[in-house]
């Protein structure tokens, strides 16, 4: 999994979106895909900048046209983009976070049970990095 450094812009995001759905295509490909009126060159730069910022690989094979193709993960992504958020909106405490999406949820007992055991693992964590110590 590559290592996610800043964050992507929402025009980027939305390529990458694209790219992990329907993995490598051509400028042309993601042009028609777009779903929305954006100029073919707007296109371009955001591709080639996130292949600048090591996120998209580009290939040429013959004389197909230029294919690109995400090379980093989808949680690569998000993890990056909540770190950034939980760090900006509650300085880097996820307990509000965390309650707000808990208090404002009608959670499955599903859901419920992952909440345990995310909590569980986390306590586990603590304990072995602390040697086992409160």
């Amino acid at each position: 999994m590559s290592l996610v450094r800043g964050n992507p812009t929402e025009g980027e995001l939305e390529l990458l979106s694209l790219l992990w759905e329907h993995g490598s295509l051509s400028l042309s490909e993601v042009h028609e895909k777009i779903g929305r009126d954006v100029g073919y060159t707007t296109i371009q730069t955001r591709l080639n900048r996130l292949v600048d910022k090591g996120w998209v690989e580009k290939a040429k094979v013959g004389k197909q046209p230029t294919h690109y193709a995400a090379v980093i993960e989808p949680d690569s992504v998000r993890e990056t983009q909540l770190d950034h958020f939980v760090e900006k909106v509650t300085q880097g405490s996820v307990v509000p976070l965390v309650a707000h999406l808990v208090q404002g949820a009608d959670l499955t007992a599903d859901e419920l049970a992952e909440l345990r055991k995310l909590i569980r693992d986390a306590e586990q964590r603590r304990r072995s990095s602390t040697g086992g110590q409160r």
